[in-house]
């Protein structure tokens, strides 16, 4: 047990003195030959400093953008989920799109947003040369990254900065265009549907404003009495109340079931304004008329209206009922752009990218450094190999004049 134990230190000594012989051999070799490295490392530094200067210039413009508030709803999310456009970035699961943040990188980084850069800076023919498929021209000039502040930046590379100040820009630009394109939620769908039914309803109030017209220029008549103005009055506001609301219905039907309970209560409230309308025109007769399938008219139970006082006063609820529901449209359409504007996670730009005045690649003294290093172990290796060699020819010279001096 005791010599084993002996043999084993005496077998990692001599390691050590034949590692410790072996520096001294190199650091021998570099001095002998000191100038040979002293060379290779000049040449190596010369020849980086030489490419360094030839090759192309890379400047950097990037953008920063600030993250919207996430909203009360996810309305917006699951729409642009289900569109099929965040499907085109691998590795993202569905649980990482309720952020609004993690909306904008997915389509900052899609290949939509992609195709719309290139096109649009025809970067297929700038960097034709050198990548074959557009979208990696992009994919490598382009960094997409979010800060630890929550901070999304767009850097672009090019070697001419007012050209990739251009393209840092025009990305947040088309983010916002798809954004808004792809953002159609509960309050982008009222709005789409509104925005419809407003000129319809305009046409339909300048028919019945040129109906009255023609009707009194054509009978002379101009006013109704007081008693009758003010019950069809009342009768126009409670028609235009209950077209209005029909729209709010036919609007909410885009995204919702019947089952909704604000489609519930809004469909009670058209019920009733109907059943009190019907009360005005009929009044005690209105169960009797509903039989008859007469005509629905205004009715004016304080006086007997004359023929052409009754059609004055259906042409005036024509009109008046017309203007409600412009009005109401018109103010429905801005409550839904104001709706849309708070649903519709716009990207606010906090630094925009301007052309960069220094250049970010090549790194001169990066490149020096790294020449020197390099340059510093190929000359210590020719150093060792060729002191290497000079031993082998000595020992063989040797070896020769031993043999000749024997013989």
């Amino acid at each position: 047990m005791g010599q084993a134990t002996v043999m084993e230190a005496t077998t990692e000594q001599a390691w050590v003195d034949d590692d410790e012989v072996r520096l001294r051999q190199y650091g021998a070799a570099v001095l002998r030959y000191k100038w040979l490295v002293l060379a290779v490392i000049v040449v190596g530094v010369l020849a980086a400093f030489a490419v360094t200067l030839r090759t192309p210039k890379v400047y950097e413009s990037s953008t920063t953008l600030l993250i919207p508030k996430e909203g009360g709803g996810g309305g917006f999310l699951s729409t642009i989920a289900a569109s099929g456009l965040i499907q085109q970035i691998p590795g993202l699961s569905i649980p990482s799109l309720s952020p609004n943040r993690d909306v904008l990188l997915s389509i900052l980084k899609s290949r939509t947003l992609a195709e719309a850069v290139i096109e649009r800076l025809k970067l297929q023919e700038r960097y034709r040369a050198r990548f074959k498929d557009p979208t990696s021209d992009r994919q490598r000039t382009t960094t997409i990254a979010l800060s630890k502040e929550g901070l999304i930046s767009v850097k672009v590379e090019d070697t001419d900065p007012l050209f990739a100040a251009e393209m840092a820009n025009y990305h947040v630009e088309e983010l916002n265009r798809l954004v808004v394109e792809f953002g159609v939620g509960e309050a982008s769908h009222q709005r789409v549907f509104v925005a419809g039914q407003l000129p319809l309803a305009r046409r339909d109030l300048q028919k019945a404003e040129e109906s009255l017209l023609r009707f009194q220029q054509h009978n002379r008549v101009v006013v109704l009495q007081e008693q009758t103005q003010g019950a069809i009055a009342a009768a126009a506001r409670l028609k235009g109340e209950i077209m209005a609301a029909e729209v709010q219905l036919a609007a909410i039907r885009h995204f919702a079931t019947e089952a909704n309970w604000e489609f519930g209560n809004l469909k009670r409230r058209v019920d009733e304004m109907k059943r009190q309308l019907a009360q005005m025109q009929y009044g005690d007769d209105l169960d009797k008329n509903r039989r008859a399938g007469s005509r629905q008219e205004i009715y004016v139970p304080f006086a007997k209206v004359p023929e052409v006082g009754l059609e004055l006063a259906r042409l005036t609820r024509d009109v008046k009922v017309q203007e409600a529901l412009v009005t109401f449209l018109t103010q429905q359409l801005e409550q839904a752009k104001i709706a849309e504007a708070k649903q519709v996670p716009i990207a606010r730009v906090l630094d925009p990218a301007v052309p960069a005045t220094i250049h970010s690649k090549p790194s001169m003294r990066f490149n020096l450094v790294l020449a020197a290093a390099v340059s510093s172990l190929v000359g210590v290796f020719l150093a060792i190999v060729l002191d290497h060699r000079r031993k082998a020819a000595t020992a063989i010279g040797r070896s020769r004049a031993a043999s000749q001096s024997d013989a």
